[in-house]
């Protein structure tokens, strides 16, 4: 489906994907242990604090996380030219890890915030690193992101190593997992910043698009290339150390829902920017949902959903590629 057909329908598109979110939006906050009905949050004060503290930040940080991740995952494939590269198959998340892990051993009683911020230095060096030695590989579509499952291999093997050694492992395996059971009122309002990350993006959309024609292209055209290779590499990394601070690593979202949404808007980001934010959250909100069911009472964390879903969709996608071509 091409842009044309997809803008001749924009409208019931937009009415399904809209109605789809609420609904995962509104199911979020009433599925879990404690039983919640619509009807007593207006009789039963314990009801709505229970909607307060715990449902409704936890379904807002899902949604922040899922909508940022999926930006962050479109970004990376700008800079990095390759449809099938994002934050958790490329490093960031992974690097992001050893930058909290650093933090933790210098400052211990350091603030999220300042974890996040570490986090977002290591990250970006990280990303750095990637894309630079990525550029220099051979014009082989598969062989980018198979290079950055070894990278970011290695650098997640590093970050286990030090915190064995260290004593740390179970601390470090609270930011390689992502999950969503711990977070309340409090503890997940630094993802509001990578949701204006996502409005950064949006903003600067069609300098991405001029940015993924390449650098000869984009400088011809009259574009900054070093100042917005530079700003995409932020949102990026912010994103990425956020939310891995925050919910810890939450892989394949970055990955599959920009390809799904190429499939029918395109690749004009301006266009497919909020699909993309769309589709992430929904798709973080449906496996989070799905996590809390299927060992009721007990949680499946949110990463470990993705990384089977997440999975078998991007192999969907890959193989109908590869019948296409």
């Amino acid at each position: 489906m091409t842009a044309g057909s997809l803008g001749s329908q924009g409208f019931a598109y937009q009415a399904i994907g809209a109605a789809t979110l609420l609904a995962l939006f509104v199911a979020s906050l009433f599925v879990g242990v404690s039983e919640l009905a619509i009807g007593s949050l207006a009789s039963d004060p314990e009801a709505l604090r229970l909607i307060m503290i715990s449902r409704l930040p936890r379904t807002l940080a899902a949604l922040l996380a899922g909508s940022a991740l999926a930006i962050a995952g479109l970004v990376m494939q700008t800079l990095a030219r390759n449809r099938f590269v994002e934050p958790s198959t490329a490093g960031t998340a992974q690097s992001a890890a050893l930058g909290i892990l650093v933090v933790t051993l210098v400052w211990p009683d350091a603030s999220l915030g300042w974890k996040a911020a570490g986090a977002a230095v290591t990250a970006l060096a990280g990303t750095s690193v990637f894309l630079m030695l990525a550029h220099r590989l051979p014009a082989q579509p598969f062989l980018v992101p198979l290079f950055g499952l070894v990278y970011g291999g290695v650098i997640g093997a590093a970050a286990i190593f030090a915190a064995w050694h260290l004593d740390l492992l179970q601390y470090l395996e609270v930011w390689m997992t992502g999950e969503f059971s711990g977070i309340l009122r409090g503890r997940y309002e630094l993802l509001w910043v990578a949701g204006a990350l996502v409005v950064l993006a949006w903003w600067t959309a069609d300098r991405l698009t001029m940015l993924s024609l390449g650098r000869d292209v984009s400088i011809g055209l009259g574009l900054n290339y070093a100042a917005m290779l530079r700003l995409g590499l932020v949102i990026v990394s912010a994103i990425t150390a956020l939310t891995v601070v925050v919910v810890g690593t939450i892989p394949f979202v970055g990955l599959v829902a920009p390809n799904i949404v190429s499939r029918f808007a395109g690749e004009n980001l301006r266009h497919t920017l909020p699909w993309v934010a769309g589709g992430g959250a929904a798709l973080v909100l449906a496996c989070d949902i799905m996590g809390r069911l299927i060992r009721f009472p007990y949680e499946v964390p949110v990463g470990t959903i993705l990384g089977v879903v997440g999975a078998v969709l991007f192999l969907v996608l890959l193989l109908g590629r590869n019948s296409n071509d």
